[in-house]
């Protein structure tokens, strides 16, 4: 038995012909279509990537006890547990992530694995000085991550000149397995690339499928924030996405070529995945992570082809969801589940159509708990700014791209875990709303709740107590099923012993909470900016700042005859409590005020 994996990042499933987009062209996509099942109801599990690819492995979920991080030392891992039973398993990435501290043990679960390097902010170059970067539309990386923002056009550099785009790479060295064991047996490849990711690069050729007149400045890599560009530019950004798509199908259609000339469908299993969505402008959002995890992020592509059964160029519309994906593989090879596997083999919903699950739950680490039953969702926000209590859950203490400082592990105690297989592992508080790699307190956006079907656009959240009451009840179930820690029901301000009403609802929510909650916001009068400037910036200070907070804005107040808070006074309280220069400033207040 064979099994093939491609997997994407980032791909945004309304951008594919397959599931209904009339503007990009994909004709490889729709070719997958017609030989697989397509999910019209698959979500995501842990965002965002490498969460998404714990989720992968191990089959339940990460984001309820850790943010981004490695393989535990406790955790089942889908291709390892392939290897113990004799099957050949191999990765092939450009994956820049996978290199980095917070996903150093993945490629490692693989029998083989190969690396290609140059993606995105990959510290693969090796130029000294500052490359050449060309007048560019302000972007979130340039002053957050100046390092990442160099190695990215250091990268472009060397990519540009050779004509070697990391993408291609990856399809090459998976073909070549592919054609060195085609006629072999027992082996699973996942063949994985870090596109269509931002920044959104591609040959020109691509480029060049949609012709555009855009005479604005370069812009290529979208800020995780609020739209506040130009409608040229908005559409430049999805053209550009839309480009680097139309060259992720292009490799689509090799391998599907080389199924076809090698008659690979008679007994392989194939799949094609994402870990999440990308918003490209849709409700003036750009990116992930810091908005509410809609449905451009969380309901995601999925296309599944089994031999065993034989079904294809169908639509299932069962609710599914990312920790099926390594129950899904197991099965087919006939291996058993262990115990701490939550996910469900795909078998049965492509006999029967019937759904493995009756909720399914998604989200980022610290932030909103979300739970579909695939026609209702519900979004649960944290219920105080602090978004407290929160802790991690491990015993590899890694942020993305750095280990835990001592400082973050001076309160760390030792703790048992259900699914921990007898381990004590690490319960380390998160004292700094900065030090969650999410970056978004959900308390600004309180709790929402969507009618998908008379609202697939999530544009009009609800206010339905009762409907509300039975998908808190719902959550606790969930989470309780899920071992989730004692600590989230607290963050989320739930009772989990309580069976919720509508009356209930209506009492938590008169009690909540909100932006006149604090008393400094009853001594002046607001513009609505300001408004979303003051929760926003409020929910990124410190326990320590706030009060430093509620002084400087009493300070600049005091100074002025009109008691009215505007954008402007913030620009001057934020140059009081960050050491900034000014465009760094201008960027995130301006990015801040369309929060909502």
């Amino acid at each position: 038995m064979k099994a093939i994996m491609v997997m994407y990042d980032s791909l945004n499933k309304r951008l594919l012909e397959s599931y209904g987009c009339e503007w990009t062209k994909t004709p490889n996509f729709n070719r997958l279509a017609e030989k697989t099942v397509i999910f019209d109801n698959f979500y995501a599990a842990s965002l965002p990537c490498m969460p998404a690819r714990r989720d992968i492995h191990s089959g339940r979920y990460n984001f309820l006890h850790r943010s981004w991080g490695p393989i535990e030392p406790f955790d089942n891992s889908m291709p390892k547990i392939l290897q113990e039973h004799g099957i050949y398993t191999r990765l092939v990435s450009d994956h820049d992530h996978y290199w980095e501290d917070g996903g150093c043990t993945y490629h490692t679960m693989y029998s083989s694995w190969e690396a290609v390097r140059g993606q995105e902010a990959d510290p693969w170059e090796y130029r000294v000085d500052m490359p050449d970067i060309p007048k560019h539309v302000p972007t979130m990386r340039e002053f957050t991550h100046p390092s990442w923002w160099r190695h990215n056009w250091c990268n472009k550099e060397l990519i540009h000149s050779s004509n070697e785009w990391p993408q291609n790479l990856v399809f090459d060295k998976g073909l070549q397995f592919l054609e060195k064991n085609k006629d072999k047996d027992n082996w699973f490849i996942q063949i994985e690339t870090f596109d269509p990711h931002e920044p959104f690069d591609s040959p020109k050729e691509f480029q060049d499928m949609y012709p555009e007149n855009y005479t604005g400045d370069h812009f290529d890599w979208p800020s995780y924030a609020p739209v506040t560009e130009t409608t040229e530019e908005v559409r430049h950004i999805r053209n550009k996405y839309a480009a680097l798509l139309s060259m992720c199908d292009r490799n689509l259609g090799r391998i599907l070529d080389f199924m076809d000339a090698n008659n690979m469908w008679q007994d392989t299993l194939f799949i094609v995945n994402t870990d999440h969505g990308f918003m490209l402008g849709e409700k003036d959002w750009w990116a992930k992570s810091v908005m509410p995890c809609y449905n451009e992020l969380a309901n995601i592509p999925f296309f599944l082809w089994d031999p065993r059964i034989g079904k294809k160029n169908e639509r299932i519309n069962a609710l599914c969801q990312t920790i099926d994906i390594p129950a899904t593989i197991l099965e087919y090879f006939g291996v058993d589940r262990p115990p701490e596997m939550k996910g469900h083999p795909l078998s049965r919903v492509l006999k029967e159509n019937k759904s493995v699950r009756k909720y399914a739950l998604f989200g980022y680490h610290g932030s909103f708990v979300n739970i579909t039953d695939g026609e209702m969702l519900y979004m649960r926000a944290a219920a105080s700014i602090s978004n407290q209590p929160l802790y991690e859950y491990t015993l590899m203490p890694m942020h993305q791209d750095k280990i835990f400082s001592p400082e973050e592990l001076s309160e760390t105690v030792m703790v048992d875990l259900p699914f921990g297989k007898g381990c004590k592992v690490m319960k380390i508080p998160v004292k700094s709303r900065l030090a969650n790699p999410t970056f978004c307190n959900s308390f600004q956006y309180g709790h929402k709740l969507f009618d998908l079907r008379l609202d697939p656009e999530q544009l009009y959240p609800l206010n339905d107590p009762m409907r509300e009451a039975d998908m808190i009840n719902a959550l606790i179930a969930e989470m309780k099923k899920n071992d989730a820690p004692i600590e989230q029901y607290q963050r989320l301000g739930l009772d989990f012993n309580y069976t919720y009403t509508a009356d209930r609802v209506i009492e938590d929510k008169h009690n909540s909470i909100t932006f006149e909650s604090f008393p400094i916001t009853k001594k002046y009068f607001w513009t609505q900016d300001a408004k979303h400037i003051f929760i926003g910036m409020l929910s990124l200070l410190t326990e320590k700042q706030v009060d430093e907070y509620f002084h400087l804005i009493d300070e600049v107040m005091e100074n002025v005859s009109d008691k009215t808070v505007t954008r402007k006074h913030f620009e001057t309280i934020g140059k009081k409590i960050y050491s900034t220069d000014e465009g760094k400033l201008f960027y995130f207040l301006n990015k801040l005020s369309r929060i909502n």
